[in-house]
C-alpha cells in the first residue's frame, strides 16, 4: 500500500468518521473508525446492505457475541464497498474519467506521481494505459479503527457475569482482529495490560517472515516515555508498534488528555532524536520473544511510522511538521468536521459549529468517564440535559452502556449521567452538603449523543434521542467556511490560498496558551485545600512547561527564515505567556505562604 498523502483523517467521535472511509478511501485517503459502539455500526450496516442490495440479516443481542460479530460484518461491508469503489475507479472509463482527475487533484502538486499522471492526459492517450498506470500506481486508503482501552466494562448475559473475552474493549479488538481488514487498529486513552495481552490470541497481529503485518498496532501516546513503556510491553508478547501517534493534550478534540505541562514542540523532538533508539531496543525485545514463543521471526528489522495530531491548521504548520520533525503523516480532525462529504454531521449541528468563536469552545467535564472533554457551547445535547433537570428529570434512561464504567452503586455498573445514579445523589445531597448538585447533573449521555448525527442523517427509525454532542478542538474557531474534499485537501497542501482566520495562533502557541489557563484552573480549585503533593505536581507542571517555553524561544530564533514575518509574532506570543506563567509561579508561592 503507498501513502501519497501526508494527511490522515483521525477518529471523531463515534459517528463523526463512521461512514468516513466510504467517502475517501477510493481516494487513497487513510481514516478511522470508532468500533466503541456496535448499536450504531449494526444500525449502519443494515443502511448500506439496504442501499446496495445486500441481504441483511440483524445480530441481535440473544446473541452472546453480538458485540464483536457486529463489528466484524460492519467493517467487512466497508471493507467491501469501498473495494469495489477502487476497483470502478482504476478500471478507468471514460464515465470514470472526472473521479480519476480527482483523485489527483487531491494530492500535493510535488507528488510525483501526480505530475506524472497530468503528463500522461496531456498527451494522445488510450483509457487501456491509463487503466495499466491506475492498476500499477495508486492505491487505496486505509480503513482503520479505533478503541479506548479504558472503555472496557464487564458484560452480562441474563444475569451471569460474562469472562473477560465479552469486556466492551475485548470484543471490539475481536471484531476487528476477525475482519477482513488489512488495516492498522489505533489505541487510545492510555495503557491496558489486560487488553494488549489478548492482542496476542490474533495471528494477524503478528509479522511473516519479510516483516509484513496484516492488523497493525497503533498508540496514540503523549509523550516518549509512555511510547517505549507500551512498546516494550507489547514487544514482549512478540507484537509490533507500528506507529506511534502522537496527540496535544489539550489543543485537540473529544476527551483531553493533559500531560503534565509537556509541550508538544519538546515532546515531537524527543520522539525526533530517539526513533532509532525506539526501534532498536523494542526490535530486540520482540525477536528474543518471537523465538521464545516459536512464533515466525521475519528477517529484516522493522520499521516505525511517526505521526502527530492536535490543531494543525495551515500548509505551512503541516509542512513544518513533516520536515523538520520528520513526521510520515499529520492527522486533520476538527476541520473535516466542516465537510459534509467526509464526516457525518448534522446540518443543525454543523452550521453551529461554523458560528463557533473562540469562547464557545470550552474544556467542559460531561464526560461521564470523569475526564475533561472538548465541547461546544449550547449543542443540543446539553440543551436537552438541562431542559430535563427544570422538569425535575434529571439524567438518562442510559441505552447503551458503553460509559456505565461506576460500580459505586451497582457491581454490574451503572453511568455517572444516567438517571438512576442521579437520583441516588439527589437523595444523598440531602444529607451530605458536600455533595454538589452541579457537578452531578452537568453530566451527559455521550453514547447517544455522539452517535445521533449518523440517526438523523441517514434517517433511521429508532426511538433514541436526537439530540447531538459534539466535541470540536479550540482550532475550530479559525475555520467559518463549509468545504469540500478538495477544498480542505488544497487547503493542507497550499495549493490554494487559505480562509483561515489571519489571526489565528501558531498551533504550539494556542497549546502554550491552553496549558497555560488549564494550570490556572486546576490552581483556583486547590487554594483551600493545598497539599504538599499538589505543591510538588504544580512546581513540576511549572518546570516542564519553562523548558517548553525556553525550547520554543530557542527553535523560532533558529528556524526565524522559515516563518518569514510570522516568527516575531510567534515570539512575542510566547513572551506574552511566559509573563502569565511567572504570574502563577508567584500565585503559588504566596498560597504556600498564606498556609504555612
Amino acid at each position: 500500500m503507498k501513502d501519497y498523502h501526508k494527511f490522515h483523517i483521525p477518529v471523531m467521535g463515534t459517528a463523526f468518521t463512521a461512514e468516513t472511509p466510504l467517502r475517501v478511501a477510493q481516494f487513497g485517503i487513510n481514516s478511522v473508525v470508532s468500533i466503541v459502539d456496535d448499536v450504531l455500526l449494526e444500525r449502519l450496516r443494515k443502511v448500506y446492505c439496504e442501499s446496495n442490495g445486500y441481504i441483511y440479516d440483524e445480530i441481535t443481542n440473544e446473541n452472546i457475541n453480538h458485540r464483536a460479530d457486529r463489528i466484524t460484518s460492519y467493517l467487512n461491508l466497508i471493507n467491501k464497498l469501498t473495494t469495489k469503489k477502487f476497483e470502478e475507479f482504476i478500471n478507468s472509463t471514460k464515465e470514470k474519467f472526472e473521479d480519476i482527475k480527482k483523485y489527483f487533484s487531491l494530492l500535493p502538486n510535488s507528488s510525483e506521481i501526480k505530475k506524472e499522471f497530468y503528463k500522461i492526459i496531456d498527451e494522445n492517450f488510450s483509457f487501456d494505459e491509463l487503466k495499466e498506470f491506475l492498476k500499477e500506481n495508486l492505491s487505496i486508503g486505509s480503513i482503520d479503527v479505533n478503541i479506548m482501552t479504558k472503555v472496557d466494562k464487564q458484560n452480562f448475559y441474563k444475569k451471569e457475569a460474562l469472562s473477560v473475552e465479552y469486556n466492551d474493549a475485548h470484543a471490539a479488538l475481536r471484531g476487528y482482529a476477525e475482519s477482513d481488514l488489512e488495516s492498522s487498529i489505533i489505541f487510545s486513552a492510555g495503557m491496558n495490560p489486560r487488553l494488549y495481552g489478548y492482542i496476542a490470541n490474533f495471528k494477524d497481529f503478528f509479522p511473516d517472515v519479510n516483516g509484513k503485518i496484516k492488523k497493525k498496532i497503533v498508540l496514540k501516546v503523549s509523550d516518549y516515555r509512555s511510547a517505549i513503556i507500551q512498546g516494550k510491553f507489547l514487544a514482549k508478547k512478540g507484537l509490533w508498534v507500528s506507529e506511534y501517534r502522537i496527540e496535544s493534550g489539550l489543543n485537540c478534540g473529544g476527551h483531553a488528555f493533559a500531560t503534565d505541562g509537556l509541550l508538544m514542540g519538546p515532546i515531537l523532538n524527543e520522539f525526533r532524536e530517539n526513533r532509532q533508539t525506539l526501534i532498536d531496543d523494542t526490535f530486540e525485545i520482540l525477536i528474543d520473544s518471537l523465538k521464545k514463543s516459536q512464533r515466525t521471526v521475519p528477517n529484516q528489522k522493522l520499521n516505525i511510522k511517526i505521526t502527530a495530531q492536535g490543531g494543525v491548521g495551515t500548509s505551512d504548520e503541516q509542512n513544518f511538521l513533516i520536515n523538520y520533525y520528520n513526521l510520515d503523516s499529520v492527522g486533520w480532525g476538527t476541520p473535516f468536521l466542516l465537510v459534509p462529504e467526509v464526516t457525518t454531521v448534522d446540518a443543525v449541528t454543523r452550521e453551529k459549529l461554523l458560528n463557533a468563536k473562540e469562547e464557545d469552545l470550552y474544556l467542559s467535564k460531561v464526560s461521564p468517564l470523569g475526564v475533561p472533554f472538548n465541547n461546544l457551547k449550547n449543542n443540543t445535547k446539553d440543551i436537552e440535559r438541562d431542559n430535563k433537570i427544570e422538569e425535575g428529570k434529571p439524567g438518562s434512561s442510559c441505552p447503551r452502556r458503553f460509559l456505565a464504567l461506576s460500580q459505586e452503586y451497582d457491581e454490574q455498573g451503572i453511568c455517572t449521567a444516567s438517571r438512576k445514579f442521579q437520583k441516588i445523589k439527589i437523595k444523598e445531597s440531602s444529607e451530605d452538603q458536600s455533595i454538589s448538585l452541579n457537578n452531578i447533573f452537568e453530566k451527559t449521555c455521550l453514547c447517544v449523543g455522539l452517535a445521533a448525527p449518523a440517526i438523523i442523517n441517514n434517517n433511521i427509525n429508532a426511538k433514541d434521542s436526537k439530540a447531538v454532542s459534539i466535541c470540536p478542538g479550540p482550532n475550530l474557531a479559525y475555520f467559518s467556511n463549509e468545504m469540500s474534499l478538495q477544498e480542505i485537501s488544497q487547503h493542507i497542501y497550499g495549493i490554494k490560498e487559505s480562509s483561515v482566520r489571519k489571526d489565528r495562533p501558531h498551533f504550539f502557541v494556542k497549546e502554550l496558551e491552553l496549558y497555560v489557563k488549564y494550570l490556572k484552573e486546576k490552581i483556583d480549585e486547590s487554594t483551600t485545600d493545598f497539599t504538599k503533593k499538589q505543591e510538588k505536581y504544580f512546581h513540576k507542571f511549572l518546570n516542564n512547561m519553562n523548558e517548553g517555553i525556553d525550547y520554543y524561544n530557542n527553535l523560532f530564533k533558529e528556524m526565524k527564515s522559515n516563518f518569514s514575518s510570522g516568527a516575531d509574532k510567534i515570539i512575542e506570543s510566547i513572551k506574552k505567556q511566559k509573563f502569565k506563567l511567572d504570574q502563577i509561579s508567584k500565585k503559588i508561592d504566596q498560597i504556600k505562604k498564606e498556609l504555612a
